[in-house]
């Protein structure tokens, strides 16, 4: 009973991870930002300790146990998801992964961790955005089709599954200024549209990721429009944090996590990780904010300047 019990919960945790790339140069990729001899002293100590770190900050979102499923954004490429899973703080957890090998310039990658023992891959696709005239190309969207496991179907004992529907997703910034580069991440939201209408009408649904924009922007608007429901819209942390991202001293949200309509009565919780290792003083505009990696140029040792969003799901 108690297994069974324990297996009704599953976990999400969205976390954009700021930059986590590996020290080695992608001749394709504009990179070279974060190599040992560039203005950021991007050194393999340095990579190491982010690893670490950003292992770290994953268990910290779950009390009971370890998160099921997290959605990743801003990670380079499928070595620094090795290290993370195998090579660093997580390496006992198990995970797995999908992530995605996009066109964007810089090389940066969305990926969702899984615990097999919760989650089981039916089939996974990439979901190429086609950039409009003058845009750069952009991340794909991670699409994967799974089951929600209980404990129980591993030992051998009989359970329903769940099938969830799962898009992880890095929209284009605002570099350029919020109205011109609006339609930009509109395309993005319009492309997953494109694969929802094609599920079932009573499909589980979860959008992920960071967004670039905030709950009552118009890609997020279209999003609701079409029947999708934000569940992560009045998330907080206990720490102060109002928002995922703090920029001069305001809170922002432009990470969030969207469902559809049927899975949202299965939504138990949703909330922000702002444990207090994850915040530093804001000294200029007072309370806290997200201890990042970087402040500027000047290397400080921290996490990401996003902070972690958490959705409980009881099946």
């Amino acid at each position: 009973m108690l297994s069974l019990l324990l297996a009704s919960w599953l976990t999400l945790v969205e976390l954009n991870c700021e930059n986590l790339f590996d020290c080695q140069h992608d001749s394709l990729k504009q990179d070279t930002e974060w190599l040992p001899a560039s203005v950021r002293n991007w050194t393999p100590a340095r990579y190491w300790r982010k690893v670490n770190s950003i292992g770290q900050e994953i268990l910290s979102c779950q009390d009971d146990g370890i998160p099921d499923l997290v959605a990743l954004v801003e990670v380079e490429n499928d070595s620094v998801i090795f290290d993370l899973t195998r090579r660093s703080l997580l390496r006992h957890a198990g995970y797995e992964y999908l992530m995605t090998q996009s066109p964007d310039v810089r090389g940066i990658d969305v990926a969702l961790l899984y615990q097999p023992m919760t989650f089981r891959p039916l089939c996974c696709d990439y979901l190429e955005v086609e950039p409009l005239e003058g845009m750069r190309p952009t991340r794909d969207v991670l699409y994967v089709q799974g089951e929600t496991l209980n404990r129980g179907d591993v030992v051998g004992e009989t359970s329903d599954c769940d099938t969830l529907h799962v898009f992880v997703v890095h929209a284009p910034s605002r570099f350029g200024g919020e109205h011109p580069t609006r339609p930009n991440r509109r395309v993005v939201m319009e492309r997953i549209m494109q694969v929802v209408r094609e599920l079932p009408e009573n499909a589980k649904v979860i959008i992920a990721g960071d967004f670039n924009d905030y709950a009552d922007s118009p890609s997020l608007q279209y999003l609701e429009q079409q029947g999708l429901i934000n569940v992560t819209r009045e998330a907080r942390g206990t720490n102060g944090a109002q928002g995922t991202y703090r920029y001069q001293g305001e809170w922002e949200s432009i990470d969030h996590v969207l469902v559809s309509r049927v899975l949202c009565d299965f939504v138990a919780e949703s909330f922000i990780n702002d444990a207090p290792f994850l915040l530093e003083e804001d000294k200029k505009y007072g309370g806290v904010k997200p201890l990042r990696t970087y402040n500027g140029y000047r290397y400080q040792r921290g996490f990401s300047d996003h902070l972690p969003l958490v959705v409980r799901f009881r099946f």
